[in-house]
């Protein structure tokens, strides 16, 4: 059983799935994303073969093993960088791309690997203030940046009004472009914090919705640039 509140706009306000007593509300969500967040393991202590399984405490030991034990693969590199404010260090393949070492090494799911080509935009993220395809990046690539991503905006208690907005207007149908494209106009505020429709419509041009939500998105952010313009 579920139930909806809709305002005179037929928008969608609230929505809540009784079913096992789960409740989904925007608190919820931003109560879940800061878990998230702060799980994401910080400082490497010790290093593990993905080969044979061997853990070392330093990585130095683990670049001896590889060139003794197996030197025809590929040395894992380690990647140190900030994300969603919490500084980490992680050991993966020179060929991992970003969207990838988010989802299986810090467990942060937002950034959805769907085409894979950065074609579709779903997985944005946030890197030194600019929106990037996080599945055309790689990570050793992100060496000391800054990096955002969908769990720290929603998490982030200043950008209730945009994900509000997103679900008052129904800017989503099956929601896995969802985060790209909230990652996507967070970008646009914090450099332009009035954006017209235009230059909304710009900025998305990247991001690609199957259901063809895409008149919705400018009305949502618009709305949620005059909220936040007055302190809502």
């Amino acid at each position: 059983m579920s139930e909806k509140n809709t305002d005179n706009r037929g928008g969608r306000i609230d929505s809540k799935d009784l079913r096992n007593g789960v409740a989904f509300t925007h608190e919820a969500a931003q109560s879940q994303a800061a878990a998230a967040i702060k799980s994401i393991p910080s400082m490497l202590k010790d290093y593990s073969c993905p080969i044979c399984n061997r853990t070392f405490a330093i990585y130095a030991d683990l670049q001896h093993h590889y060139a003794d034990e197996h030197p025809d693969a590929v040395v894992p590199v380690k990647v140190s960088f900030n994300v969603n404010g919490k500084d980490c260090e992680v050991l993966i393949e020179p060929h991992w791309t970003l969207q990838r070492t988010l989802q299986f090494r810090l467990g942060l799911t937002g950034a959805k690997q769907m085409c894979n080509h950065g074609a579709c935009g779903s997985c944005t993220v946030i890197i030194d203030g600019r929106p990037v395809l996080s599945c055309m990046t790689l990570a050793i690539e992100c060496e000391g940046k800054s990096i955002e991503t969908i769990e720290g905006i929603a998490a982030n208690p200043k950008w209730k009004p945009l994900v509000d907005a997103y679900c008052r207007w129904d800017a989503m149908q099956c929601g896995y472009c969802t985060p790209g494209f909230l990652v996507t106009a967070k970008a646009l505020l914090d450099r332009n914090p009035d954006p017209t429709e235009e230059e909304i419509r710009e900025a998305l041009a990247g991001n690609i919705c199957i259901c063809g939500t895409y008149p919705r998105h400018s009305t949502a952010i618009m709305e949620a640039a005059l909220k936040m313009a007055q302190g809502g």
